[in-house]
């Protein structure tokens, strides 16, 4: 016997029927042969997205089941008696599904039921904005992986939403979900967050979907559509940097591949209780760069003492206060001896231009040596936040372990 685990194209349907996406088609069960029962009814307008497809077989056992949506499979599981097949997701809104079925009974009796209906079209206004990284970025082995909405997800749907989020990767890899509100989020945006709780292995592939279409937002309001994210994670980039040696050292899989002089912030401006001229200690990340970042000095106007307005070559952020990597463009004695930058790490032009090409985003990047540390919601400092802290930010507050990509 060969066992479909998809769902296939049905063209009619018998027994039950309505438009109630509670009901069911049933068929069968009379002398001898299984009875096969789908849910929801054939000929539905307004079956739930959230409810999914269930088929059941009394009597017998089912030997074929078929779902689609524009032709394309729907997965599901089938119990191990073999009695029971229930799609694996929530459906589309607004999908108009066909579903095909057929049980035999010890006896050798079969029946087939077929039904077609179509799930209600209401979705929420609450959509996913992006997931980062980008579609084939390749990345460094300290990166998250962002969910970003347009609104906040209502409390009650926070756990579903866990749950409907595939990570697959070529090493499996455990770690932990993390919703963030706006004032927390690198750009504003509401987002559910995955940070592993070891760096990601190197040199390996991931897989991301969010099965959010059909699943329940609001009161009658559903997910839009699906969405799948593909990205690569790249050799293994770790960065130190010591603000009291005042040096930098790269590493690409472990060994040592460039060093060069640096110069961090200085001090010396304390506003509201934090001197925002130190650089901050702790584990940050590489984030987005630019060839040529305008910098202007914060809270000060055209004239005031410290005012600077600047263009930067060669310059990767690694925190959203302000922090790069970036070419020196004065005060050239500084690198490797004394700490005199607005916060930034100063290097030399030929250092700076090789980093800038040579990082990843998500690199892991540690300083040390400041009076200053790196807040966890600063950029993406995620990694100053212990694992077991990190992971009761999530509704589940349980690690997650990624499954296979092959």
């Amino acid at each position: 016997m060969v066992m479909a685990l998809v769902v296939g194209l049905a063209t009619a349907a018998c027994g039950g029927g309505g438009d109630d996406g509670a009901k069911s088609t049933s068929q069968g069960g009379a002398d001898g042969t299984p009875k096969l029962t789908i849910t929801p009814a054939h000929g539905s307008g307004n079956a739930r997205p959230d409810a999914g497809v269930s088929i059941t077989a009394a009597g017998g056992t089912l030997s074929q089941v078929a779902v689609k949506l524009k032709g394309v499979d729907v997965p599901g599981t089938l119990s191990p008696d073999k009695t029971s097949w229930r799609s694996t997701w929530t459906l589309v809104p607004g999908g108009r599904y066909q579903v095909s079925a057929t049980a035999a009974s010890p006896k050798g009796k079969s029946t087939t039921a077929t039904a077609a209906f179509r799930t209600v079209k209401n979705t929420a206004a609450t959509r996913i904005n992006n997931v980062v990284p980008s579609a084939n970025e390749t990345v460094g082995t300290g990166m998250p992986i962002f969910i970003q909405f347009t609104k906040p997800v209502p409390e009650k749907a926070r756990a579903a939403v866990e749950r409907a989020v595939e990570i697959r990767s070529t090493i499996p890899t455990e770690g932990a979900w993390r919703w963030l509100a706006p004032g927390e989020s690198f750009n504003g945006l509401p987002s559910l967050v995955f940070r592993p709780r070891q760096p990601w292995k190197p040199r390996q592939k991931v897989s991301v979907t969010v099965h959010y279409a059909g699943l329940k937002i609001g009161d009658n309001v559903f997910g839009d559509k699906d969405i799948t994210r593909k990205f690569r994670i790249g050799d293994s980039h770790t960065v130190t940097i010591n603000s009291k040696t005042h040096r930098l050292v790269a590493k690409k899989n472990g060994r040592v591949v460039r060093s060069w002089g640096v110069s961090l912030g200085k001090g010396g401006e304390v506003v509201n209780g934090v001197d925002r001229l130190l650089t901050t200690s702790g584990v940050h990340l590489t984030m987005d760069r630019s060839r040529m970042e305008r910098m202007i000095s914060p809270g000060k106007k055209k004239g005031d003492p410290g005012y600077y307005d600047e263009q930067i070559p060669w310059a990767t952020r690694i925190s959203n206060s302000g922090e790069y990597i970036h070419q020196g463009m004065s005060e050239h004695y500084c690198l490797g001896r004394n700490n005199c930058s607005h916060g930034c790490v100063r290097s030399p032009a030929d250092d700076a231009k090789w980093f800038y090409h040579w990082s990843y985003r998500g690199d892991l990047v540690t300083i040390t040596g400041t009076a200053r540390s790196l807040e966890w919601w600063n950029g993406w400092g995620y990694w100053q936040m212990p694992f077991s802290k990190w992971m009761q930010g999530g509704v589940l507050k349980q690690p997650v372990t990624t499954a296979p990509l092959t």
